[in-house]
């Protein structure tokens, strides 16, 4: 996919709030996220050693703190001028859970692309809950067989 303006502008608001408030060991991330209607809120991760949110996580509450919908983007950028970084595990799972369809800008700064969430995290673990909305077939049990390649070779007719 290919940058846009947005997406430029995204990345320049984190990137002022990651040279105004990412002053200490305890912020060294900053994230910015951007609605469909173009608002745009800010977080700074909030280090701990018991574990904090990461400045994506704060990004989110902020917006939701304010009664945003749905996000369409988001980008975290690192202290001391270390540009674009891409969200941890965590962060992936949450994004996907809550915005299955936001983009993730990541890349070196010379080659940054929006990237869909569900991109950064194939293979992603489905809540029990969300797997009770599947078909009956899959509830009861009933799963369909995966089919494995055979170990011996293929004919030739």
């Amino acid at each position: 996919m290919t940058m846009l303006d947005t997406d430029r502008a995204l990345v320049q608001a984190a990137t002022a709030v990651a040279k105004l408030r990412c002053r200490s060991d305890n912020h060294t991330v900053a994230a910015a996220a951007r609605t469909a209607d173009g608002r745009v809120f800010t977080g700074v991760n909030v280090y701990h050693f018991t574990g904090g949110p990461c400045a994506e996580v704060v990004a989110i509450g902020a917006a939701a703190t304010q009664g945003a919908g749905e996000l369409e983007a988001i980008v975290a950028v690192g202290d001391r001028g270390r540009g674009v970084i891409p969200p941890c595990g965590r962060c992936r799972q949450v994004l996907l859970d809550y915005f299955p369809s936001i983009k993730v800008i990541v890349g070196t700064m010379d080659a940054l692309r929006p990237v869909p969430v569900a991109e950064l995290l194939p293979e992603t673990y489905v809540w029990g809950d969300h797997q009770l909305d599947a078909p009956m077939a899959v509830r009861t049990g009933q799963w369909p067989m995966p089919s494995v390649p055979s170990s011996r070779p293929a004919s030739e007719d």
